[in-house]
């Protein structure tokens, strides 16, 4: 072998064990700390709107903005004491498709902590009063459409807190009227019939 080849052996041996020991360290440069927890949001007023991230990219907005409590819909009945049927705007304001969470990404919060997914009773589930639930979980750009959510509670959960955990698993809340309220509350009450 030649000087030269052997001088380029060597070095290139040199540079491999360098790299080596540089990547193999003992010591660990990695975060030991777990991705922190998103920070908690504020509770939102009734009627107040959050931006959400969707199922599986991209934003809508979210809007809470009536709500009914019904001792029957349609012609459903409560299993416990009440339905609270709350009615969600959701905005879509950009330029592609989004796809929602829908009625998977709420709960109800009892006065007393006690959480209750939405539709948790077959009775709840059926709930879609005419003009009030488009139906679909996907929002064309810039549309909004409406939706229903409905719960079966007992008397003492009416004024909760409505949930909604978005597609990126962050939490947002909006404190409920222990009443009918919103702007859609008397036409919502009508279609329940």
């Amino acid at each position: 072998m030649s000087r030269f080849a052997s001088a380029f052996a060597f070095a290139f041996a040199a540079v491999c064990c360098l790299s080596l020991a540089a990547c193999s360290d003992s010591a660990d440069h990695s975060d030991p700390q777990p991705r922190p927890k998103p920070k908690p949001r504020t509770a939102l007023k009734f009627g107040q709107t959050a931006t959400v991230a969707g199922a599986l990219k991209g934003t809508v907005q979210i809007t809470a903005e009536t709500i009914v409590y019904a001792e029957k819909a349609e012609s459903s009945v409560p299993e416990h004491d009440v339905f609270a049927i709350v009615r969600y705007e959701t905005g879509n304001r950009s330029t592609s498709s989004v796809t929602q969470l829908g009625e998977t990404a709420f709960q109800w919060k009892t006065p007393n902590g006690k959480k209750i997914q939405a539709g948790n009773t077959s009775a709840a589930q059926g709930i879609a009063p005419i003009g009030f639930s488009e139906g679909s979980r996907r929002v064309s750009p810039k549309t909004s459409q409406a939706d229903t959510v409905a719960f079966d509670l007992t008397e003492a959960d009416k004024g909760g807190t409505l949930v909604y955990v978005d597609g990126d698993k962050v939490t947002f809340t909006w404190k409920m009227p222990s009443a009918d309220s919103g702007s859609s509350a008397k036409a919502l009450k009508i279609a329940l019939d």
